[in-house]
């Protein structure tokens, strides 16, 4: 099945945010909980700092390195989306448009920001 380009532009934007909320965003923090390890250092500053970093080995460590990478989660995640998008469409298309609209929020909201502080 070959994607028009209105879908494909669609199926991105959506994989971009979904992506983004995995991986990035504060309302999904306690997914990628289990499987980080946070540790508190003191910069010479004297401010604290928090790092985070994947759980060492086995599934909790493999799933941990995953949602640190951006690159990887996104290939699951489009996996996700273009399998649902083409095995159930009924219900990935609805999901996928508002993934792509809030795609697109994001990106505008970026810009604006960016502008606002130059």
């Amino acid at each position: 099945m070959q994607l028009t380009f209105v879908e494909l532009l669609a199926l991105g934007l959506a994989i971009f945010r979904l992506t983004h909320l995995i991986v990035f965003d504060k309302i999904t923090e306690f997914l990628r909980a289990p499987f980080f390890d946070e540790s508190i250092e003191v910069e010479e500053n004297g401010e604290e700092a928090v790092y985070i970093t994947p759980k060492k080995g086995g599934l909790t460590g493999f799933i941990g390195e995953l949602l640190s990478c951006y690159w990887c989660t996104g290939i699951w995640v489009s996996i996700f989306l273009y399998g649902g998008y083409f095995f159930f469409p009924l219900y990935f298309i609805p999901f996928i448009t508002l993934l792509a609209v809030a795609g697109i929020a994001a990106i505008l909201e970026a810009v604006v920001q960016s502008l606002k502080t130059d």
